[in-house]
């Protein structure tokens, strides 16, 4: 039986800059690169042309042919987290198991599973930060507690921020302590259940010029001015480190999204409930109207309202939406329509390449004003004119809804000045049921 440290693969796709696998290859062990397609997860995936589980099947691949210029092998397995190393048990002498925090609920639940059986086994379990530059309680107010309001917290982030932090792992340095194995069969996408797509991941390139501009570009939909990073961030094929010292170098405003991520993770680790429940209670008591019909339309990008519906079909037809229109649709969502927020959040964590829960959680939470850091309940997107602040031209609802203009195209299916007065009122009463509810 070979003796070797694992190192298990999750959202960190990738050998160089990886802070658990950097660990794992100085710990004086062979080390054994695994990763699990975890059947919990992939049995949840409604379709089976699902372009996340594609693109995690190709990055694995050219991970499994990196390592072979190494003399080693990937293990990928199609199990339950506990069945999988229930199985590596059986068949290798494990001194230890390296992976990367993982700060979702069910994340750490699963964990701590697989924690206490490596226990029962003798065999320790050590976990490293790498998806985020400050986690957990890093990053707090001056008593402890953590921030619920965002510019604080970037504040104070900033503040913290040193050279150390986002130093790069000298993994490459350690290669050679790789496991030495012959080439190991990696399941096929057909296998797992799942079929090829049409989908484009755009590539994980850095343009420095486009980052230069990101503060005048961001926000414009119909022109290449966003990084497209986020799956790549997400899967974690590229470095959070190594951006970051991108973006201190080159544009704040960019840092500043990249503070987010680490923001929302955060919130997401102190207050899990916030995952399906408003993280501000009395925002669960808003009677939606949840009318499946305007939720449909919503879905399908025929709203009648041109930059929604050009949102809506982008999302469909490619896994990708803007961040800015992001924001208009799912404020028309939870705002005109009053559809709850988490039928939003599902259908984004269905379409999204780049789906995070805490992202995810924390933008919908947000348009919904029951989030943290939240915009007034009372601000209410028009569609209108954010076309035309943000997409005069039309070149952005050119190119998804071509139709428009024409008599194909639908009527609105609201009146927005009238579905925001509906929201402000609907909002209104259960805020102040809440207040009743406190007087006695």
């Amino acid at each position: 039986m070979k003796q070797a440290a694992i190192f298990w693969f999750r959202r960190d796709l990738r050998l160089h800059d990886n802070a658990g696998l950097y660990h794992a290859l100085k710990s004086g062990d062979p080390v054994l690169p695994v990763f699990i397609f975890d059947k919990h997860i992939l049995g949840k995936l409604s379709h089976k042309a699902d372009a996340r589980v594609e693109f995690i099947h190709k990055t694995l691949t050219a991970l499994h042919e990196e390592l072979g210029t190494h003399g080693s092998s990937l293990k990928v397995l199609h199990a339950t987290p506990l069945e999988a190393f229930e199985e590596l048990a059986k068949d290798y002498a494990i001194t230890g198991v390296y992976t990367n925090h993982d700060y979702e609920p069910e994340a750490i639940a699963r964990d701590a599973s697989i924690k206490a059986f490596l226990d029962s086994k003798g065999i320790g379990f050590h976990t490293y930060k790498d998806q985020c530059i400050f986690e957990k309680n890093e990053v707090t107010k001056e008593d402890g507690k953590p921030y619920t309001v965002f510019t604080p917290y970037s504040r104070r982030w900033k503040a913290a921020m040193k050279d150390f932090y986002i130093r790069p792992y000298p993994n490459k340095s350690y290669f050679k302590n790789f496991l030495s194995s012959a080439s190991m069969a990696i399941p096929s996408l057909k296998a797992l259940g799942f079929e090829k797509t049409t989908a484009v991941v755009p590539p994980s390139d850095l343009d420095k010029d486009l980052i230069r501009h990101y503060h005048q570009t961001r926000d414009i939909p119909g022109i290449k001015g966003t990084t497209r990073l986020s799956v790549h961030l997400r899967f974690g094929t590229v470095s959070i480190r190594a951006l970051v010292k991108r973006a201190m170098e080159l544009n704040e405003t960019w840092l500043n999204e990249l503070i987010w991520r680490d923001f929302y993770m955060m919130i997401l680790f102190h207050f899990p409930h916030s995952a399906k429940d408003s993280f501000k209670p009395q925002y669960d008591r808003v009677h939606w109207r949840n009318d499946e019909t305007e939720f449909a339309a919503w879905c399908e990008g025929r709203t009648g309202f041109p930059i929604v519906d050009a949102g809506m079909r982008e999302l469909n037809a490619t896994g990708f939406m803007h961040n800015r229109v992001r924001m208009i649709v799912s404020s028309f969502l939870v705002k005109d329509l009053l559809i709850d927020w988490r039928w939003g959040e599902a259908y984004f964590a269905e379409k999204l390449l780049d789906y995070d829960l805490s992202a995810n959680v924390g933008g919908w939470q947000w348009a919904a004003g029951s989030g943290c850091d939240a915009a007034p309940y009372f601000r209410v997107f028009n569609p209108t004119e954010q076309q035309k602040k943000f997409d005069p031209d039309f070149t952005y609802i050119k190119r998804w809804v071509p139709e428009y203009g024409t008599k194909n195209y639908p009527q609105p299916i609201v009146d927005h000045a009238a579905a925001r007065l509906r929201a402000l009122s609907v909002y209104k009463e259960a805020l102040s049921d809440q207040q009743q509810t406190r007087l006695f």
